[in-house]
């Protein structure tokens, strides 16, 4: 990578959630020259962020059903940065990209040709069509004959990672690289605008990646808000599936994404509320009984964790980078968070270091506000 420009320019990074650990990395190693301070709300262990808890697949294909063609061109983008990130980083990360299968029960089979039909991409090089056959021979778990499937679709253009390594080997490499890590930060701007002013006056740069720590300053008319997700933690060491599912349903669809070690991520696309109960019995029946009704080794696995969270979203479902001075703030993620952010540390790199090479999703992702009288998203009275 070539050196980057502006060195010894002082960075503070507010959030130390996926976004605010990759530009923590990415500004703090020796060629950078940047000296980062790292502010984080809890103990550096990340469970209290989206990415914890997230299945961490790289599905643009899969994602553009229900997402825009600009959020599943910047997926596929990602998808080849994400390598190269991860090369380096102080600790392996299990990445993948052997594809995604989808597939559906006899009774939900017009859901997965819902399915297809509103794919954005549909290239034999981004779906293809299998039959119980052919399924087989790429998923030799379901030679189960119990278990027969003989419609699926094969979507080979997408991967996933093992989000928790991702999130720890980032930790391994701050503290090799020297940020200082500054734990249990409550930052609340809204409650005390003078400290965004201080820390603008006090630093080069402000990246404020705090996720919805953030959502009393991003008002209307994005108006950044919590969407649910449930997830499932699980040990299945009777079950090989060596890539990720999505089985269609009539409430959601649901993913199955295999870890290693035969580890596996549950859980399902997203549910529009703001509820931070843990998921409900009916969630966790219809995960786990979903899960069996693909492999039956699945009736033994060990449930090592059943959890819900809040995705940061603003009001149209696409990520935002609005830019202020020496102020960046990243946010609206939404459940794109592993598929996109590469792209957005691209964007967000480039602006840091005054890059004159015009990216690809600039005119998508980035809002440059100048002038203190401009209308915007974010609340004038936290600039001061």
């Amino acid at each position: 990578m070539n050196k980057l420009k502006n060195q010894n320019q002082k960075v503070v990074i507010l959030g130390a959630g996926l976004i605010g650990r990759m530009l923590a990395v990415s500004l703090s190693h020796n060629e950078s020259g940047y000296d980062i301070t790292l502010m984080d709300q809890d103990d550096g262990s990340a469970n209290q962020s989206a990415a914890y808890l997230a299945a961490a697949m790289l599905a643009p294909v899969s994602e553009s059903v229900e997402a825009s063609d600009s959020i599943m061109q910047m997926g596929k983008h990602a998808l080849d940065l994400w390598p190269k990130f991860i090369q380096r980083l102080a600790e392996p990360v299990f990445f993948q990209k052997q594809g995604t299968i989808a597939l559906a029960h006899h009774a939900d089979l017009m859901h997965l040709h819902d399915f297809k039909r509103l794919l954005k991409d549909q290239s034999n090089e981004a779906v293809q069509t299998l039959n119980a056959e052919t399924l087989k021979q790429l998923e030799p778990a379901f030679e189960n004959p119990a278990r027969v499937f003989n419609n699926a679709l094969y979507l080979p253009e997408e991967g996933q990672l093992d989000n928790r390594q991702l999130l720890k080997s980032m930790a391994t490499t701050l503290q090799q690289n020297g940020v200082n890590w500054q734990f249990n930060q409550q930052l609340d701007f809204a409650q005390n605008p003078q400290h965004l002013v201080q820390l603008q006056h006090d630093y080069d740069w402000v990246i404020d990646c705090r996720g919805l720590g953030a959502k009393t300053d991003i008002g209307a008319p994005d108006q950044l808000r919590g969407v649910r997700g449930e997830v499932l933690r699980v040990h299945a060491p009777e079950v090989d599936l060596q890539r990720p599912i999505r089985l269609m349903h009539p409430r959601y669809p649901i993913y199955i994404a295999p870890k290693e070690n035969h580890y596996f991520v549950i859980g399902a696309t997203q549910i529009e509320s703001e509820d931070k109960r843990q998921p409900t019995v009916r969630s966790c029946l219809e995960l786990l009984s979903s899960c069996f009704s693909i492999h039956p080794g699945f009736a033994e696995a060990e449930v090592l964790e059943i959890k819900s969270g809040l995705r940061p979203t603003l009001s149209n479902n696409e990520p935002k980078i609005w830019m202020r001075e020496n102020l960046i703030r990243v946010n609206g993620l939404f459940r794109h968070g592993y598929l996109l952010a590469p792209t957005v540390l691209e964007q967000c790199l480039a602006l840091i270091t005054h890059s004159k090479q015009t990216l690809p999703f600039d005119d998508v992702l980035v809002s440059r506000l100048n002038g203190a009288s401009e209308q915007h998203d974010l609340k004038e009275s936290h600039y001061g």
